[in-house]
């Protein structure tokens, strides 16, 4: 086809590929489909959109005639799009000259967006909008078309090894240049400097004919790299976002917005003030979505590692070094560093306390260890320590000081509140603690907080190169300040930059965050012994379930409560684990904060006595009050993760209670009815029997009426009418009704039958039985025996 019809076909295909910015239109659902189950649309969907498949194919043929295409603001990410929409051009280069104010009668603010940025827009933003996609079948996200495409366009764009595939022209030796400046309709104020890429300029600048491949092929690696990190980690309030800007920029912002309003008399002023503070996007990250973000994460880390030697000649470096390698330097502080420092943060905050937040957990601790994606490998020791950190990962760690400190920190405040006794939370723990706790790594992130709390010299450059460090979303080609050296200096300029001039730092190996340290290994040692009582009470439960037993029927049944946990559903297996998992944490967490063996020993033995000699739970942490006990926050927390908790049992009338899971509801109700025709009835030779001093009365006694109940209604405020029968001698039908006793009766019955026993005589035999038994009851109930207890 034409270029001409392309043109006016594309923005249909990109949709109907990818879907529709709000989610009506699936498309073709890349993030549902797998090999597994649809093999042929699967292969299909990957060689069409493969960097060098027919898509991308037209793509490149589009983009040689310089077409534009529109893609509405308000479908950009919250702080970005309310930026703009108050004509405060965000600083990241990807949206300079782009935005278009519409005609008369236009409906919004559009970005006029070439080919390859349009084609990765839509790509991006998938992700994000196409949440409610049908599904029929269970999707494991890492073997979506989608996962594997992310993957192959970051392995094309961003090579590990080698240089970028340069794009299939039509025209020979031709290149495809980058789009052209473009004026706003009104002046914009910029966060920042506004800093235009050496790069684009350069392409800007020349024919077409004679462009540099070299450039061409990092302009589309810094596009791609820009829109992934743009349309995935840039979603958070707008007083958050504008928190991250430099005081010299705020200056700028609130002298403009200063003039807008003394313009307007304040109508726009407070259109921004609502815009900042009543402006609030709603982002809840999909697990789908942190792993791509994983994903993105381990391979920046693997293109910065694959970066060449530096020459020793700095002359030689300046004028061998190609764009790709200049690129691989600067890519994750220039592009990534800032902006998933704030979306950690997010998720650390507003993930549920579940065991769903493994994935981001996974995804924090894949960025701390950039090591582990170096292309060097050292060779696999068979001993079971863990490797040691390697000095040349000082300047990392010092340069992402808070990514290791702070999060810690919030990982803490996660892990006091989570329920560590199950396995998938105890798994999380031990997963920190092991990362953290790798040889000479705490050693140097103590290195980095000493450096950041060195007293600051009187240097009167100092403060200025301060502020003038680079900004973190622009173009890596804009211009940067001369080199620092000074690793404090280093340490100071990320940690404020990412938290501003006024953040008090919380030291990491401090005394607050080590007492936070010792309350989770007070919490491990807790969980720890609730593991092991469980898995008693699991083994005395499984031994205590004989045969006769099961036939039993008691009215502790009616009246006891369940007092287990999840893992007795889960087993002894996931048991063991918790308790492998915890020991292990513990070690690590005293590997790393040097905790002392006094203490350990202290806290386990608090933890011991925290049953009686018999093993049972004492009551949870109470105080006394006017108004009876009040739980203390520690007592909250007991019973929260079942460690302790009241023995509360129902104390009414059994009669009266809700119908068991254990009963036959039918039966219930009919021997209910029963029973008060029959109480109803024999009321008063009921009550004759029981007033009798003989061995007759001492059997209606204990049989006909229940003393608590009676003790307690006797004595109730809230009972007024006293002469009521509800409490008084009566005969109880209800245990008929059990499904154990029923069961019971027709085994009776079927083993009877084997003797040719008819059902009159097995009858007869059951009474009898039971008579004996009351009976006996009878007269150990005089000897000082609760029967209603036992």
């Amino acid at each position: 086809f034409s270029v001409k019809e392309l043109h006016g076909i594309f923005p249909w295909l990109v949709e109907s590929i990818f879907g529709s910015l709000d989610g009506i239109i699936v498309g073709w659902n890349l993030r549902c489909l797998q090999g597994r189950t649809n093999p042929t649309e699967y292969s299909v969907a990957l060689d069409f959109l493969d960097p060098s498949g027919p898509m991308m194919k037209l793509v490149y043929k589009l983009q040689a005639e310089e077409y534009r295409y529109d893609f509405p603001v308000s479908y950009l990410p919250g702080p970005v799009k309310a930026s703009i929409q108050e004509q405060v051009l965000p600083e990241c280069s990807l949206y300079h000259n782009k935005v278009q104010f519409p005609s008369s009668g236009g409906l919004g603010l559009n970005l006029a967006l070439n080919p390859f940025e349009y084609y990765m827009f839509y790509f991006a933003i998938s992700l994000i909008t196409q949440k409610n996609s049908p599904v029929t079948h269970h999707v494991s996200p890492s073997n979506s078309a989608y996962f594997i495409l992310v993957d192959t366009y970051l392995k094309c764009f961003l090579p590990t090894e080698g240089s970028v595939l340069p794009p299939p022209s039509s025209n020979p030796g031709g290149a495809i240049p980058s789009p052209t400046p473009r004026s706003p309709a009104v002046p914009f104020t910029s966060y920042g400097m506004h800093h235009t890429s050496l790069l684009k300029r350069h392409i800007a600048h020349q024919p077409s004919v004679n462009a540099d491949p070299a450039s061409q092929e990092i302009w589309r690696s810094e596009t791609l790299l820009q829109i992934f990190v743009e349309m995935w980690l840039h979603h958070y309030s707008l007083e958050m976002y504008q928190k991250m800007q430099s005081p010299h920029v705020k200056l700028e912002v609130l002298h403009y917005r200063l003039s807008i309003s003394s313009k307007h008399h304040g109508s726009p002023a407070q259109s921004s003030y609502q815009a900042l503070h009543a402006y609030q996007e709603s982002f809840k990250p999909t697990e789908e979505h942190v792993l791509v973000v994983r994903l993105l994460l381990k391979h920046l880390h693997a293109f910065s590692n694959s970066l060449k030697p530096e020459p020793l000649s700095p002359s030689a470096h300046s004028h061998t070094a190609s764009p790709l390698e200049e690129f691989k330097r600067v890519v994750i502080p220039r592009f990534v560093q800032e902006k998933l420092y704030i979306f950690l943060q997010h998720c650390f905050g507003h993930w549920p306390l579940d065991a769903s937040f493994r994935a981001v957990l996974e995804m924090w601790l894949s960025y701390l260890q950039p090591w582990r994606y170096a292309p060097e490998k050292p060779p696999q020791s068979t001993e079971p320590l863990l490797r040691s950190v390697s000095e040349k990962w000082a300047a990392f760690i010092q340069e992402n000081l808070l990514m290791y400190t702070k999060l810690f920190v919030g990982f803490l405040n996660r892990a006091l509140r989570t329920d560590l006794v199950s396995p998938k939370n105890a798994l999380m723990v031990f997963r920190v603690a092991k990362v953290f706790a790798q040889p000479n790594l705490a050693e140097m992130i103590l290195k980095g907080e000493q450096l950041f709390l060195e007293p600051e010299l009187v240097i009167p450059h100092r403060q200025h190169r301060l502020f003038m460090t680079p900004t973190l979303g622009g173009s890596f080609f804009s211009s940067w300040p001369p080199t620092i050296t000074d690793a404090s200096f280093k340490v100071k300029s990320h940690v404020y930059s990412l938290e501003g001039q006024d953040f008090q730092y919380k030291q990491m190996f401090g005394t607050e965050v080590r007492n936070l340290v010792l309350k989770l290994a007070q919490l491990i040692c807790q969980a720890q012994q609730t593991a092991k009582s469980i898995s008693d009470h699991s083994a005395e439960t499984m031994a205590s379930q004989s045969f006769f037993s099961w036939f039993r029927f008691t009215p502790s049944e009616m009246n006891g409560s369940y007092t287990g946990n999840d893992l007795d559903e889960i087993g002894q297996d996931s048991i063991k684990k918790t308790d492998e998992y915890l020991e292990k944490a513990l070690e690590y967490l005293c590997q790393i904060f040097k905790l002392n063996e006094a203490q350990l020993t202290q806290m386990m033995m608090k933890c011991g006595t925290a049953q009686d000699e018999n093993g049972k739970k004492q009551l949870p942490d109470c105080i006394e009050s006017e108004d009876g006990l009040i739980l203390t926050p520690l007592g909250r927390y007991q019973i929260i993760n079942g460690l302790r908790r009241f023995e509360v049992q129902y104390q009414g009338d059994t009669e009266l209670q809700p119908i068991r899971s254990y009963e036959n509801a039918t039966l219930v109700r009919l021997l209910f009815r029963l029973s008060s025709v029959l109480n109803e009835r024999f009321a008063d030779q009921m009550d004759v029997l029981c007033s009798r001093e003989d061995f007759v009365g001492r059997l209606c006694r204990y049989h006909l009426t229940n003393p608590h109940l009676i003790q307690k209604i006797r004595y109730s405020p809230m009972v007024k009418d006293r002469t009521s029968q509800n409490w008084g001698p009566r005969i109880s039908l209800r245990f008929l009704a059990s499904y154990r006793t029923l069961i019971s009766l027709l085994m009776i019955y079927f083993i009877a039958s084997w003797f040719y026993i008819g059902p009159v005589g097995c009858t007869f035999i059951i009474l009898i039985g039971y008579f004996l038994y009351a009976v006996i009851m009878t007269f150990f109930s005089e000897e000082g025996w609760k029967p209603h207890e036992h």
